[in-house]
Parts: C-alpha cells; structure tokens; sequence
C-alpha cells in the first residue's frame, strides 16, 4: 500500500490519494519458486551423495583386486561387491532417464496379458538382496484365483520392485513388510505394507511428488533420489490404474495400494526363454568388438573369451572396416559414439561389403532413449543394448536365443 497528501494552495494538507495493490498472487509464485529451488538443490545434494556411495567400495574393489590376484575367494568376493555396487549405479541411472521420459510424455508400454503372480516373482527376485541384507521378515498374502491385467510385464515388476524397495529403506533394520494380492469389483489390489517410521500427515499428500523425500536419517542408509515412488504413480497412471499412501503418522508404518483393471487370462502360455542359455552358448563365434573406449572393450572380449568366443577388439570404424575385410565374423558389437565415425555410418558401410547374411549385428550404447532404439533398427541392427550390459541376455544373443529386448 502507498498514499501521498493533497494539499491545498496554501500547502495545508487537505486530503490524501492512496493506492492498495493485491500482491498475494506473486508473493505465492515467488514461495512456490523458491520452494522449488529447494527441493532442487536437495535433489543435487542428493544425487552426488547416491552416485559418491558405490564409487567408494568399486574403488576399494580394484586396488584389492591388484593386491589379490591370486587369492581366489577373494578375488570372487571383490567380484561380487563391484558387480552389486554396478547394479546399484545402473538403476540410479535408469531411474534419472525413466523420470525425464515420463514427464515428457516419451513412456509407451506394450500391452499384454499379465499374471501379477510372475510379477511377484519377479520383482521379489530383485528386492530380495535389500530385505537380507536389512534382516526383514518378508509375508506375501495371494488370494485364490486369477489376477491377469493388461499391461507392460518390465513395467509392472518396476512398480512393485520400487513400492518394496522404498519398505525396505524406510523400514528399520529387523522390520517386517507384507505383500498383499487380491481383486475387489474387476480391479486387482496390489498393497505393500511395512511397520517403518510412517509418513508425517504434512508429507502424505506429497509422497507421490517428484524429488520428494521424508528427511533423511543415518538409519536409512541406502538413500534415494525421491523419483521412485513419482514413477510409480505414473506408470500406474499409464496402466489405466491408480495409486495411494495411508499412514496414521511418523513411526505408524505405511501402506502403499495399487489398483489395476482386471483382464481376461490368454488363451495359451506364452513360452519364456531358455534358462539353459545363461550358463552356457553356443561355443567357437567370432566376434568384433568396436569401441574406443578400451578398458570396456578389453573386459568385454575377456568375458566372452570365457565362453569360448573368439573375440577381436578394434577402437575405431576404420579399424572395423579394415577387421571386415580381412576375416568373416559372426557377430558384430558397436558402440555408436565412435571417434572417425557413428555407429550407425559404420554398420551402413560393413552391410554394404557383407556378403554373408547370417552375420549379426549388436549396437552396444549409452544411448537408450526410444528414438536410439529406433534409429539402430532403421540403420539394421539386429539388437539394440545399453551400457552396461545384461550379460545373461548378451550370452542368450551369441548362443542364438531371442532376444528381450526384440
């Protein structure tokens, strides 16, 4: 508000003119931004803390390595670390990239008939390491019949795995968490329940929200970047389902209920894949590894050289072309970021002098948003994988399964 005197000829104040503006509006948009910012700065915060975390013991890892060579038991322990530790950064990564595409509209799902019981199984596969290694008592409660919903099988086990990951960290030590299926007027009802610290009634209607976490403490070590549970609801969102908290307070536990329209069972069983393929392929392919990135191609050959492969490296596409027309080979792996050429120029110019129908091509690629897939396929890769590698599925390519990602 401001005002200003009227004064008369003689300057005597006669009278005042005032002025009263509503900035409530701006003062609003101005707290929402600085909120904003905020949580944004959390996120960084956060984020640097998540990526700092399995840097420390993949780092402790290789100078043991050095030290261990040959100490077996050890060597295979270090191993293990570095391979959980990979597996961690991966999922942290593919988390950061899922929530960029959700909220541009990017996520698509491929829609089929689903059986939540092999969801369960799938996704208890993947949580299991984290209830071990917090000592929880897992109880899962599956109603007698059918629970078939239409939807992306990959997507539905991300649902779950993230409602029972995010139990598990909010859960102390020793805790126990319950995995409830059942159907209720054509939906499936899907809840996760834990007896963990609860959510404040302030945070409840926000849990869902993007970068939003409860506050952090020492207990809940494994940390977080806050997306998980926002990519939860969106992709329940995409299955044409939805998505809600309850708790009754801080230290009340919480219990998280997905509900997904229920479909009919498929006519027949669709056949998985061969298991027999990730212990053992088929023995004696030659395969050209390009990447300028030497230590990922060198570790790569090595893995393969395991199984019997016969595996060349080369760093650049003039080093593949020159490979190419000195040898035949079988399979083909290219990174698409190489330093003379792309990939995609590359796999263009070895068709064009390949002869041999049968030969197979892999792109092997940081690059994994949807339009890379497309654009690989478009230039005639046969398969489209990211950095760092299923080695399971790269094993089932070379031994002449199908792929799960075609």
């Amino acid at each position: 508000m401001s005002s200003s005197p009227l004064r008369d000829e003689f300057g005597l104040v006669i009278g005042a003119v005032a002025a009263n503006m509503d900035i409530s509006e701006l003062r609003a948009a101005q707290a929402r931004l600085q909120e904003a910012d905020r949580r944004k700065d959390e996120f960084l915060a956060m984020l640097a803390h998540e990526l700092r975390n399995p840097l420390a013991p993949i780092s402790a890892a290789t100078e043991i390595l050095k030290r261990s060579r040959h100490d077996p038991d050890r060597v295979s322990h270090t191993a293990n670390v570095i391979e959980r530790q990979v597996r961690h950064l991966t999922t942290l990564v593919d988390d950061l990239l899922d929530v960029s595409r959700v909220t541009r509209g990017l996520v698509t799902i491929d829609r089929a008939a689903v059986d939540l019981r092999s969801v369960m199984s799938a996704a208890l596969e993947q949580v299991q390491p984290l209830l071990d290694q917090r000592r929880h008592q897992l109880h899962t409660v599956l109603a007698p019949g059918d629970f078939f919903v239409e939807g992306d099988f990959h997507r539905l086990v991300q649902i779950l795995t993230n409602l029972l990951t995010n139990a598990a960290k909010y859960t102390p030590e020793g805790g126990a968490i319950v995995l409830r299926i059942g159907a209720v007027d054509g939906q499936s009802i899907i809840s996760v329940e834990d007896n963990g610290i609860g959510i404040p009634p302030d945070m409840l209607g926000h849990v869902f929200d993007l970068f939003t976490q409860a506050d952090r403490t020492p207990d809940r070590s494994q940390g977080g970047l806050g997306i998980g549970l926002a990519l939860v609801r969106s992709l329940v969102r995409l299955h044409g389902g939805s998505v809600e908290a309850e708790s009754e307070g801080a230290g009340r536990g919480s219990t998280f209920f997905v509900r997904l329209p229920l479909t009919a069972p498929p006519a027949y069983a669709k056949p998985g894949l061969s298991t027999e393929a990730e212990s053992e392929s088929v023995r004696g392919c030659r395969v050209l590894v390009v990447d300028d990135n030497r230590d990922a191609a060198q570790t790569l050959a090595e893995l393969l050289g395991l199984l019997g492969h016969e595996v060349t490296t080369v760093a650049d596409g003039a080093g593949a072309l020159a490979a190419a027309g000195s040898a035949r080979w079988d399979f083909y792996i290219l990174d698409i970021g190489l330093p003379d050429m792309t990939g995609l120029e590359l796999i263009r110019r070895l068709k064009q002098g390949q002869a041999d129908p049968s030969t197979t091509f892999i792109a092997l690629t940081g690059y994994g948003q949807s339009n890379d897939y497309a654009m690989s396929k478009q230039a005639g890769f046969d398969y489209h994988m990211v950095k760092p590698p299923n080695f399971s599925e790269l094993v089932q390519i070379l031994g002449g399964q199908r792929s799960l990602r075609e």
